[in-house]
Parts: structure tokens; sequence; C-alpha cells
């Protein structure tokens, strides 16, 4: 199943490192002010380096709640705590 199709997503391609932490900081408090629940972020492949960078964001933003890589290892879904 195609989730980046279902859940609300960004995609991360051909981002740096820090434009990739930023972007996602920024996706996911607009996501938390819309009510949204189950976002995906689309970071690629490649050398892993905004992966990585994504992943160090979602460990310590408070709004995250728990996250995991995609089968398809190119993409992340990211379940957010709710917004009270």
């Amino acid at each position: 199943m195609n989730f980046d199709k279902i859940y609300p997503s960004i995609d991360l391609h051909g981002e740096d490192r820090v434009s990739a932490t930023l972007r996602t900081k920024e996706f996911i408090n607009d996501s938390v002010f819309m009510g949204r629940k189950k976002i995906i972020i689309i970071h690629g492949k490649g050398t892993g380096v905004v992966k990585e960078a994504v992943f160090k964001e979602l460990k310590t933003n408070k709004n995250v709640e728990d996250f995991h890589l995609n089968m398809n290892l190119g993409s992340t879904t990211v379940i957010l705590k709710e917004n009270k």
C-alpha cells in the first residue's frame, strides 16, 4: 500500500541536513496545528544523510509520539501526539 498517498507527506529529496531538519520541524508543527495524527516523511535512500537528520529531529521533537521506517526504506511514518 502506498501510504504517502493516504497520509499527508513531505518529500525531502535533494535537501541537505540543515534544510531537511528545518522542513521536518515545520511540517510536524503544521501537522500538529492541523490536528493530524499520522504523517509520512520521504527522505529517500541515498547516502542516508537526510534520513539521519530526520531521525535525529524525530527523536527529540516533543510532538512526536512514535515513528518507524517504512518497508521501502525511503520513508518514515510518524505518529504525532495529540494537540492539547
